[in-house]
């Protein structure tokens, strides 16, 4: 795709072509997501979660390897519909910025919308899924309503620190392309931005138990992978 002939044309080229290093890295990134992806995981959130975050007057949560904003949205939504949006900030943050515009822009392919739909309702939605956006077309746009209290954002996991003291980190379908160590440093960003008593959701497919931190969380779910900070 560079039209170089091999791999040392494009290393000498990556240490000295800024644009071309930010191109490549966006191409290593990977999108992959969906609205309410894994719906059991947000009837969880809605379970488990919820009852904790309504104890609180305000709630900030972090949304860490947003991709394309899909799940972003989803969280809105529940938040919404749990009467908590209004006193919630979602920092929804990518080290991919051509993820994240497009995330910012809230529009997604018409195509999508019956699996997301599947989705919504399997996850516990109480209203219409066509109530959170309009169609244009091919696509559909998300209510401004939904993104005014989501500050999208770049940040890296691999090279930057806490983002933001939250009550509440999200980050799923992301450690698992980390090594141990990786893993273990962001392990520990994600328990230092967090309160005491706040919210960790990691989804079925990571986990906590081979990190340093495995013994400073109880389990809320178990399958879920949603762990609450100890005091």
């Amino acid at each position: 795709m560079s039209g170089m002939e091999n791999v040392s044309q494009m290393q000498s080229r990556l240490l000295t072509d800024e644009v071309f290093a930010s191109e490549f890295l966006q191409d290593l990134s990977i999108t992959v997501t969906e609205m309410f992806r894994d719906p059991g995981f947000y009837r969880s959130l809605r379970e488990n979660v919820i009852p904790i975050l309504k104890t609180y007057p305000f709630i900030k949560i972090w949304h860490a390897g947003c991709s394309t904003g899909e799940e972003a949205y989803s969280m809105a939504i529940i938040m919404q519909e749990e009467g908590l949006y209004d006193r919630t900030t979602i920092y929804a943050t990518d080290f991919n910025q051509q993820a994240l515009n497009q995330a910012k822009k809230g529009i997604f392919s018409n195509a999508m919308i019956k699996e997301y739909t599947a989705n919504y309702q399997l996850s516990g939605g109480i209203e219409s899924f066509s109530n959170y956006y309009m169609s244009d077309y091919d696509n559909v746009i998300m209510n401004q309503s939904l993104k005014k209290n989501i500050v999208w954002a770049n940040h890296n996991l691999v090279t930057d620190s806490v983002f933001a003291e939250v009550h509440m980190v999200l980050c799923r379908n992301v450690l698992i392309y980390f090594d141990n160590n990786l893993q273990n440093k962001v392990q520990k960003i994600f328990y230092n931005s967090l309160i005491n008593g706040g919210v960790l959701c990691l989804g079925s497919k990571e986990s906590i138990q081979f990190t340093d931190l495995h013994d400073k969380y109880t389990e809320l779910d178990k399958k879920q992978r949603i762990f609450k900070k100890k005091y």
